[in-house]
């Protein structure tokens, strides 16, 4: 709400001024030069005091920008009656400011779709019964009932025989786990079972979910505020400018050269030109579906040399994939899947919903099956065309047809062994794991080309896992069986190597993601946790978008430096032209606005940046559907 309030203040100021020039130029053409000069100061008044105020806050944070060399522009054009260059440096210095609001309203959002995914009730047990109560109700010890498909409120314990929870959101672990009784569940986990009991061992307020919001929120407010690009070359040319104003009053005794050289010393190339080259950028990355939440990010992220990344969800694909299928009993591979997936039809498990997806996808056709019994969290059994089919866990398998398990020579670190049987006999393995995505390793390759210097990974996982699926990629290290604070802490101690980003998928990633230089969520299909707490998203799941996005803001911001420097050399030029009498403050305003369009002409460029392919280093296609995309993302 803040926000809103303040850039429709500043698009006032940018209509009084530009109102006041209009009308004030319609009077004085019209012969009536004493009404026009009363309008231009009713126009620049607002914009003047509005300047003074942030001048002083500024000032206050310790800060030096350059609003200084403007508000000394338009109060030495009041004092010596040129109220028409005030007018006019009034109305390029709003509207510099109206662009700057326009960038920074990509801004990230407020907490609110994090704290949404936390259940508002609970269903509790009491007295043979079952009642909704408020979050803030429970206490430890009641007994609590999670339905499938809820989101666990509470940190509690198991009471029923099992549960099937989808941690993936809290720990990165991209496979269900299977609790026992007596097992402690985190809230924020998803029921990916059939409902259970759970016996709550805290209070809303202490539990795991709840700390990582407020992780979120501390880490978003100690993060340094950004600094405008401009204001790191204010200092120097606010000595250039006062030293020239100066010298040309004390020299010649007419102040009016003064008022000159201040008016053509507007720096609005700096003011202009930044803005519109990132907000272009912006507007280019998303595109190519980088959406990037203001200009201060997009900057920040030309600048990087540490990248972080996530492993599941966002180096690995997040969803179990079969990999392989082990034949017994010389049964055909495709009738092993297409038997199993048919079956699978019945069942919720996401492992199952993996087996009729791939199948799917083979073009097979998949029969109805019948007389089907589900065992929660051990596997399925019915009847697929008048033949008796089990799929589920090889113990749970082998236990049915009277099999011994033994290791499955397949299997490895973070896979899953899905065993089938039919008519009675072991028909197969199916072994699914989570794989690497598809062009990660070049995209990796392209990143390091482009600058950055050191690759980690940082993973709620196994370690063994986590090695089995970042092998050959050559990182520069891996950390393993990371909690959410622990991942903020490698954050931060990696910023003494450079500016860093974290890119992640999950809740568990979402403090992290706030705590560095420029986080990095994907968005298509992760947490809004993580889209929230991000500087930047993703809306496409594909983590190769990543390198363009990089590519852009480095080349959006290359393009504004040039503007800046151009226009700042093309203002000395002028200024020394004031302070020898060449140019009277009008001209020099004049001066400016054709300076400050062939700088903005400049940072349009960034429209047109083309991000090379990883591989093939051609430009990219530009996605069709990103329109849709962008209206449907919710970052």
């Amino acid at each position: 709400m803040e926000q809103t309030r303040t850039d429709r203040f500043k698009t006032a100021l940018l209509l009084m001024a530009a109102t006041g020039l209009i009308v004030g130029l319609a009077f004085y053409l019209a012969g009536q030069p004493e009404v026009a000069n009363l309008i231009w100061i009713a126009g620049v008044v607002p914009a003047l005091a509005a300047l003074v105020v942030e001048i002083v806050r500024s000032i206050g944070r310790g800060e030096v920008g350059l609003d200084i060399v403007a508000a000394l522009s338009m109060s030495a054009a009041l004092v010596f009656g040129e109220t028409l260059a005030a007018a006019v440096v009034a109305v390029m210095y709003s509207g510099g400011t109206f662009l700057e609001a326009f960038a920074e309203g990509r801004a990230r959002r407020s907490m609110k779709d994090l704290l949404s995914r936390v259940p508002r009730t609970a269903t509790r047990h009491r007295n043979g019964g079952l009642e909704d109560v408020p979050l803030e109700e429970i206490a430890p010890g009641d007994r609590l009932l999670i339905r499938q498909g809820d989101v666990v409120p509470v940190d509690g314990s198991v009471t029923s025989d099992t549960a099937f929870l989808d941690t993936a959101a809290l720990t990165g672990e991209s496979l269900p786990v299977r609790l026992a009784r007596g097992a402690d569940a985190m809230s924020g986990s998803t029921n990916a079972g059939e409902a259970f009991d759970l016996t709550a061992t805290r209070e809303a307020k202490d539990s795991t979910y709840a700390g990582i919001v407020r992780l979120v929120e501390e880490a978003q407010a100690s993060k340094a505020p950004m600094s405008r690009l401009a204001d790191r070359w204010s200092l120097g040319f606010l000595v250039v400018t006062v030293s020239i104003a100066f010298a040309a009053w004390w020299f010649t005794g007419d102040p009016i050269r003064a008022v000159a050289v201040l008016v053509v010393a507007t720096p609005c190339p700096l003011i202009l030109a930044v803005p519109v080259a990132l907000v272009a950028g912006l507007s280019r990355a998303a595109h190519f579906g980088v959406l990037i939440k203001g200009a201060g990010p997009l900057e920040t992220m030309a600048r990087i040399r540490t990248l972080i990344l996530d492993k599941t969800g966002t180096l690995t694909d997040g969803r179990p994939q079969i990999i392989s299928i082990d034949s017994h009993d010389g049964m055909n591979e495709d009738d092993i899947l297409r038997l199993a997936a048919a079956l699978d039809q019945a069942s919720k498990h996401p492992v199952a919903q993996a087996i009729v997806t791939a199948a799917k996808a083979q073009g097979f056709t998949l029969p109805v099956p019948t007389e089907v019994a589900e065992i929660p969290g051990e596997g399925v059994l019915g009847r697929v065309e008048d033949r008796e089919v089990i799929v589920g866990g090889d113990g749970f398998v082998a236990s049915r047809v009277g099999r011994m398990v033994g290791d499955h020579p397949a299997k490895g670190a973070g896979s899953v062994l899905v065993a089938v049987a039919v008519d009675g006999h072991m028909a197969g393995h199916l072994v699914m794991s989570d794989p690497l995505r598809e062009g990660a390793g070049a995209m990796l390759d392209g990143l390091r080309r482009q600058g950055i210097s050191r690759i980690l990974l940082a993973t709620g996982d196994r370690a063994d896992v986590a090695e089995r699926v970042t092998e050959g990629l050559g990182l520069d290290g891996l950390r393993a069986g990371l909690t959410p604070d622990q991942k903020v802490l490698l954050v931060l101690s990696e910023r003494k190597h450079g500016p860093v980003m974290m890119v992640g998928d999950g809740v568990n990633d979402a403090p992290a993601l706030a705590a560095a230089d420029v986080g990095v969520a994907m968005g298509a299909r992760g947490a809004a946790a993580s889209a929230e707490a991000a500087d930047v998203v993703l809306l496409v799941d594909r983590i190769d978008r990543l390198g363009p996005g990089i590519e852009i803001a480095r080349a959006s911001r290359r393009i504004a430096v040039e503007s800046v420097v151009a226009g700042i050399g093309l203002s000395v030029m002028g200024m020394i032209a004031a302070a020898f009498g060449y140019l009277t403050p009008v001209q020099g305003a004049l001066l400016q606005e054709v300076i400050d369009v062939a700088v903005i002409l400049n940072a349009l460029r960034a429209l047109r940046i083309a991000p090379q392919e990883p591989a093939t280093g051609k430009p990219q296609a530009i996605i069709s559907e990103q329109a849709d995309i962008v209206q449907g993302a919710t970052p």
